[in-house]
């Protein structure tokens, strides 16, 4: 670093990331079922649903939590 480089201040906090997760997968294969089964079976679109409802919810209850696990000065 040359001394006529301008000073840098430090990092406020890390970037989080969510760590690896299934969910996404499972949706995909809950709506890929919905869409085949428009085609195909009716029942092939109900099991979708129900997948795809399911894994949301779950999705949405571990995004809770891990907002709630936050630091207090990053609840708006």
């Amino acid at each position: 670093m040359s001394p006529l480089d301008p000073e840098i201040p430090p990092a406020g906090e890390e970037i989080h990331l969510p760590g690896p997760s299934i969910q996404p997968f499972l949706l995909t294969i809950g709506i890929t079922m919905m869409v085949v089964g428009l085609t195909f079976k009716a029942i092939v679109l109900y099991a979708g649903a129900i997948i795809a409802i399911v894994v949301i919810a779950f999705w949405i209850r571990d995004a809770r939590r891990e907002l709630d696990s936050l630091p207090t000065e990053h609840h708006s």
